[in-house]
């Protein structure tokens, strides 16, 4: 049984509809990374899976709960991490996480803490506040209150916003520990090196999924040719190139810029003559995820009309 298993997800609010024909299958012990841009319904989207939301059309199974009839129990088996810390900054950690324990009614409350406490390696920091841990060690108080009850699938949101690339390590280490365990996790997040330490991916845009697969899949069904190109005067050689045929990105990396298209034939009689100025070399590269990424978001168009999804 999927953990999770949603088709044809519609979410409108007033005049705008936010999500549109969303479907989704997670495997349970995957971790499947949800990508798009602001305003993509990403949010949304997990809402209507963790049961706060309902959906105006479409259905499914979370966790073989039914996501119209049954949210309540979805939400019991459910760890659902918010975009912003939402804990009690006055109180300490281990009284942060001694409220969320009387919430789900785990009893006795301290050995559910102290146990949680271990696990996410926070005995040490126990009577903290809240308030003055930085934010590495925010979103590990936020990970500990989300895995406290058990849950047998988590929903993250954007959960390493503002996070050092440090404590973003660690935390996927424990979100692969986790999942090691027969966790599943669904996890926005707007990092490509993130994206790629998932099982596998999905990206919405304006409400719409646009691809779902293993990156490798993603990347190769995107059907993109990636060109590098090195050598001196790279800023006019990128003005230069905006709009030729076959050109349809240019980004600079480091010393060199990559140029994208779709038309290898067209891309590759643009960047021909560039080859035999000199010092300049044109080479075939790897189309990377982020390639494909803003590939997607320069072809979204907005279903709303000018409006935002949530």
């Amino acid at each position: 049984m999927s953990a999770i298993d949603v088709h044809g997800l519609v979410k409108r609010f007033g005049g705008r509809t936010v999500v549109d024909r969303v479907s989704m299958t997670v495997e349970s012990g995957e971790i499947v990374g949800f990508l798009g841009p602001n305003g993509s319904g990403k949010t949304t989207t997990i809402r209507m899976m963790c049961g706060l939301l309902t959906p105006d059309a479409g259905g499914g199974t979370v966790l073989g709960h039914d996501l119209t009839r049954e949210p309540l129990r979805i939400k019991r088996e459910v760890g659902y991490m918010t975009q912003r810390f939402s804990f009690y900054e006055d109180l300490t950690i281990a009284e942060n996480l001694a409220f969320v324990a009387r919430l789900y009614r785990l009893r006795p409350v301290r050995r559910h803490v102290g146990r949680t406490l271990d696990e996410l390696g926070l005995t040490a920091r126990r009577d903290q506040l809240a308030g003055t841990l930085s934010g590495g060690w925010k979103q590990r108080l936020a990970l500990a209150a989300c895995i406290m009850h058990k849950p047998k699938l988590l929903l993250l949101d954007e959960p390493t916003a503002g996070v050092d690339p440090k404590a973003r390590r660690e935390f996927w280490d424990e979100i692969h520990r986790l999942a090691a365990g027969g966790l599943t996790v669904l996890v926005s997040t707007h990092y490509m090196d993130e994206a790629e330490r998932c099982h596998r991916i999905a990206y919405i845009s304006y409400g719409r999924m646009l691809a779902a697969g293993t990156v490798a899949e993603v990347v190769r069904d995107a059907g993109l040719v990636t060109y590098v190109v090195t050598g001196p005067g790279l800023d006019a050689i990128a003005a230069e190139l905006a709009g030729r045929p076959g050109v349809e990105q240019v980004a600079p990396f480091g010393a060199s810029l990559h140029v994208v298209g779709t038309d290898a034939a067209a891309l590759e009689a643009t960047l021909t003559p560039l080859g035999e100025r000199p010092g300049v070399a044109v080479s075939r590269g790897e189309t990377s995820l982020e390639d494909v990424f803003i590939q997607f978001m320069a072809g979204a168009q907005d279903i709303m009309a000018g409006g935002r999804a949530a």
